[in-house]
């Protein structure tokens, strides 16, 4: 019997009835202003509730749209919030659901990497993770079909993260996704300035200079950072705002980015 992950946060971080989640999604990705060269190899994305990221995960999606028909497999790394993990985890499911239906996960290669330093399956750290979740809708609008190599981030090395992102590098069916939100609960002058700090580090490939209250998904994007680094890719940066920009309060922000990795 197939085992099935089962939606979190829908109703919550995003719409739970089907045809509004869409409209919503496609909404975020027509009001997205962001051309890039090529399909991207790797993006980074924002992991907040739709009315307050969606407008920056539109940019990080709509730039795959030139994929549409190429990738098929994406290997997602998002940080987890809700239990104590040490290393990274795969979950032993089959396919996670969102209100648009499963998403199947490539188990041949979680087989490939569970063995690797600092990787562990752990269900618990999936169960009510949404840092993974919330990125399932975009792509599943975004590209026609695609398997999902889910991986939640506890205390880890970056360098671990990146050994698992090369194994799974691939060619270009395959797109790398860091998902991540920035400063956390600053006022909005000082989150502009501690954010566009971070931006300057991502676009340089400079992985030792993000500390955790610089972004909440920072292993995952260090990891990155240090494969881009070593395949010399090109960043992008698509859109960097905060959470005043969208639907929230200015002297309590959170900062969301998003970038391509060409």
């Amino acid at each position: 019997m197939k085992k099935q992950r089962f939606p979190a946060v829908a109703g919550m971080f995003y719409p739970q009835d089907t045809e509004e989640l869409r409209r919503t999604v496609q909404s975020h990705l027509d009001a997205a202003k962001v051309k890039s060269a090529g399909i991207p190899k790797a993006v980074i994305a924002p992991h907040a509730g739709y009315i307050y990221s969606g407008p920056v995960a539109g940019a990080a999606f709509k730039c795959l749209a030139a994929g549409r028909e190429t990738i098929r497999r994406v290997v997602l790394f998002g940080p987890c919030h809700r239990v104590p993990l040490k290393g990274m985890a795969l979950s032993s499911a089959d396919s996670f659901l969102t209100p648009l239906g499963a998403v199947s996960i490539d188990r041949e290669s979680c087989l490939r990497v569970e063995k690797l330093p600092g990787m562990v399956t752990m269900d618990r750290a999936h169960e009510q993770e949404h840092s993974l979740e919330v990125q399932l809708p975009f792509l599943q609008v975004i590209l026609k079909e695609f398997v999902l190599v889910p991986i939640a981030v506890g205390i880890a090395d970056d360098r671990q993260v990146a050994e698992v992102m090369e194994a799974l590098y691939g060619g270009p069916e395959t797109c790398i996704l860091a998902s991540s939100d920035l400063s956390h609960f600053l006022d909005h002058e000082t989150a502009r300035q501690t954010d566009q700090a971070t931006c300057k580090a991502i676009e340089n490939l400079r992985p030792e200079t993000i500390g955790p209250h610089d972004a909440c998904g920072e292993i995952g994007v260090r990891g990155l950072l240090r494969v881009a680094k070593n395949h010399g890719l090109k960043v992008q940066t698509l859109d960097l705002r905060d959470s005043s920009d969208t639907a929230g309060d200015p002297g309590r922000v959170v900062g969301y980015g998003a970038w391509a990795f060409n």
